[in-house]
């Protein structure tokens, strides 16, 4: 869908973007994670030809990025951009038409996604009198009205309750089941694990990590697994030996959760084998770092 190769931006002698090179697959999640001030915005701002690149070209489905794009593109920034004193219906109608709907198409599916939020009472309303939160609500339906093929979403979580932050999140879901691209830019490292299919680290204007979610969270894995077990401790940790390290423990219900570290490059079924004979498993799993662990670590190692 999206590739960037080689982008460079400045500003007044601040790099902002520095070689910066990402593919984005079709129909996937697609995270744009990273610090502030790292370069996240900037490069958002160039995929929407809010600005251009010093240097470096991107490509849409393989066509250089050109302004005929930008109908094919929704885009949710992070500062909200709704005019105060207009009418609600009145703002989103003239939004979609700026997207190239016709006055009679926009008006429908904008009828449909007030119906499905529950909010055509706002219609006729200003948006001054209308909550932060249903603003946003507002700004999303604006941003996905014209049923783009790209979706832009830079923290679209902000300002929502917990219930319409799954709203929210299932509308991007199903988005992506139809067939949309979407590029997800926040902070939020919970969301990334949740929606994220791949993502992309950028700090200090350069990308320090890339990959899917899933492969990186095993490229970062610390080797420790987690037993639930029924019997006694001592006979549970003589049976490591020494190819594995109790790490923790504790007991609940009769029951021991421990943590274990491989040594020595021991694997899962060697400590399976290890245990087996000394004690009663109810549960065993890899322990998988999280991504706000992933990304504190990866940024600090580049400081």
């Amino acid at each position: 869908m999206i590739t960037a190769n080689h982008i460079t931006k400045s500003f007044s002698g601040h790099t902002a973007l520095k070689d910066v090179s990402v593919q984005i697959p079709s129909n996937t999640i697609f995270g744009l994670l990273g610090p502030n001030g790292a370069g996240k915005t900037t490069f958002i701002r160039i995929i929407n030809r809010i600005i251009g690149p010093d240097n470096g070209t991107i490509h849409l489905n393989n066509e250089p990025l050109n302004v005929s794009h930008t109908e094919r593109i929704g885009y949710l920034p992070e500062e909200r951009g709704l005019y105060k004193k207009m009418k609600v219906g009145e703002q989103a109608l003239y939004l979609a038409r700026l997207k190239g709907l016709k006055r009679k198409d926009a008006l429908k599916r904008l009828k449909f996604w007030f119906e499905k939020f529950e909010i055509e009472e706002w219609w006729n309303k200003k948006v001054e009198e209308l909550s932060k939160g249903m603003q946003q609500k507002v700004q999303f339906i604006i941003t996905v009205v014209h049923q783009p093929e790209l979706l832009i979403f830079d923290e679209p979580f902000t300002g929502f309750d917990p219930i319409n932050t799954r709203l929210i999140r299932n509308e991007i879901l199903d988005m992506k089941k139809n067939g949309a691209t979407i590029i997800l830019s926040t902070h939020n490292m919970e969301s990334v694990e949740e929606l994220c299919d791949h993502i992309a680290l950028i700090n200090r204007a350069e990308v320090i990590l890339e990959g899917g979610v899933k492969e990186i969270r095993n490229r970062f894995k610390p080797d420790v697994f987690e037993i639930i077990f029924e019997g006694n401790l001592v006979s549970f940790t003589s049976a490591l030996w020494t190819g594995f390290e109790l790490l923790e423990h504790n007991t609940e219900d009769n029951l021991i959760k421990a943590r274990v570290r491989s040594l020595n490059n021991s694997s899962a079924n060697d400590l399976l084998g290890s245990v087996l004979p000394a004690v009663k498993i109810h549960s065993f799993s890899e322990v998988l770092p999280r991504m706000s662990d992933i990304f504190i670590k990866v940024v600090k190692d580049c400081s």
